[in-house]
Formats: structure tokens, sequence, C-alpha cells
């Protein structure tokens, strides 16, 4: 692989590894307009049978709403996303990541961790840098 190659596929990945880490922290405390600047526009959100499907930005983002809306997370709500382990494989404008989490309750009082799970992520590059197509939820 040439230097510019190395170079670009280093950059690719710490961008994707950012972007992962930017979903953790709009989802606990950011605004919709900067969590939805994180997916492309066909995304899907695929929680599994705790959480549900969406598909489409519209429609994760009113995921998101009814989420904060129930206390069970969002901004306001004291939960912090933790991502741990992550993997990532960068191929040409597309990338596989794999990450590990742990979500946390009670964040102003007590922390506990409530759920634990994996994300596989399928990211894209766009024309305003890599986004989020395709995220599955597995827990436990």
């Amino acid at each position: 692989m040439r230097p510019e190659e190395q170079f670009q596929r280093i950059a690719d990945e710490l961008e994707i590894r950012n972007l992962v880490v930017r979903l953790a922290h709009t989802a606990d405390e950011g605004s919709l307009d900067e969590y939805a600047g994180l997916y492309t526009e066909d995304a899907i959100w695929d929680g599994g049978p705790a959480f549900g499907r969406r598909r489409g930005i519209a429609d994760i983002l009113t995921g998101v709403r009814e989420r904060s809306a129930s206390g069970i997370a969002g901004p306001g709500t004291h939960t912090r996303h933790v991502i741990t382990t992550t993997s990532v494989r960068v191929m040409g404008d597309t990338a596989e990541v794999r990450s590990y989490f742990l979500f946390y309750v009670d964040c102003d009082k007590a922390p506990t961790v409530r759920v634990v799970g994996a994300y596989r992520d399928e990211m894209r590059r766009t024309p305003s840098g890599w986004k989020l197509a395709h995220r599955r939820i597995r827990l436990g």
C-alpha cells in the first residue's frame, strides 16, 4: 500500500471512530439536528425486539423523541452510552464497525449499568464525511 493510501485509511478510521463517539454523545446530550446529521438519508436503526426498527432520518428521530419523552434515553434523562472495544474495517467508501456498549442510568446520582450490548454498524462516505448508514443493536 502506498503511503498516501495508508494515510487516507488512517484518516478514515479516525473519522469513523469519532463518528461512533459523536453518535453516543449526541444521543445523550445533543440536539436532534446534530444527531440527525450523523446519519445517511436512507439510514436504518435496528434496535431488535427490544427497541424496534427505524428507517430514514425522520423515523429515527421519531424514535429518539419517543425514548426521550418516556425518560428512557436522551437529553435530560441522566443516561450515558459508553462505547468500548471498537474495531473498524474500511473498504473504500464503506466501513464495518463493531463496538460494545454500556448504557448507564441515574448518572446524576449513583450511575448504574442498565444494559450491555453490541453495535454492528455500517458507515458510508458522503460528500460531507462519514455517516452511519445502518446500525444493528444486540443486547447482552
